[in-house]
């Protein structure tokens, strides 16, 4: 059995973990991603902390600029709405694939997802529950490279999510999974995906204090 080599390893575990903290808002946008410090943290030369700074990029986490090094990507609005559009259009392709290999205890494991996600009290714990609604029902369609796209937009959604949500979290009731699950069981596959077409493509807002005092409008996938 082949195995990664060392530094591919290492690189893989630092783009992990940076990743993490970029989307829980640990690392803020247009912070500067320090190669020597990182390396330094993770104990390992500047070849695997290079690669992480690639992954991070192929991402959309971080940004390369001439003089200023790799800093961590903002993003706008227009970005959360691409967002919201790649992954209405993947999910979709992915749910018509797996739509004939969800088993009842598939759909019984995503009913149970929904219901911790209803019954979340912060954003984090929403959105895991969430991605585990959706990783459950997309899976089967066993096409992992889509599922690794899938998986990229979904750190984005939760970044947006978290920068829009960090406080004022209110427990919610998600009708579209009900109604998606409703949907698979009765074998309607066409109309699963014309329900979760439309839940991935909503965008919320809320209000966030603005650097010059006042409010600014945060937006979020919450789908």
């Amino acid at each position: 059995m082949s195995r990664e080599p060392e530094d591919n390893t290492i690189a893989a575990r630092i783009a992990r973990v940076l990743a993490e903290r970029i989307v829980h808002g640990e690392l803020a946008p247009g912070a500067r991603l320090r190669q020597d410090h990182i390396a330094e943290e993770f104990e390992t030369s500047h070849v695997p902390v290079r690669e992480a700074f690639r992954r991070l990029e192929a991402q959309g986490l971080a940004i390369s600029e001439p003089r200023r090094g790799v800093r961590v990507a903002s993003f706008d609005l227009a970005e959360v709405r691409e967002v919201a559009e790649m992954r209405a259009a993947l999910e979709v392709l992915a749910l018509k694939h797996a739509g004939r290999h969800l088993t009842p205890a598939i759909l019984d494991a995503a009913e149970e997802a929904t219901r911790e996600g209803d019954a979340a009290a912060d954003v984090h714990a929403w959105e895991e529950a969430n991605r585990r609604f959706h990783r459950l029902i997309l899976t089967p369609c066993a096409m992992p490279r889509l599922l690794a796209s899938i998986d990229d937009l979904h750190a984005a959604s939760a970044r947006f999510l978290f920068s829009a949500w960090r406080s004022g979290w209110e427990k919610r009731t998600d009708h579209d999974h009900r109604a998606i699950l409703a949907a698979l069981r009765q074998g309607k596959a066409e109309e699963a995906a014309s329900i979760l077409q439309k839940h991935v493509q909503w965008i919320g807002r809320a209000p966030q204090p603005a650097q010059k005092g006042g409010e600014r409008q945060a937006f979020a996938i919450v789908g």
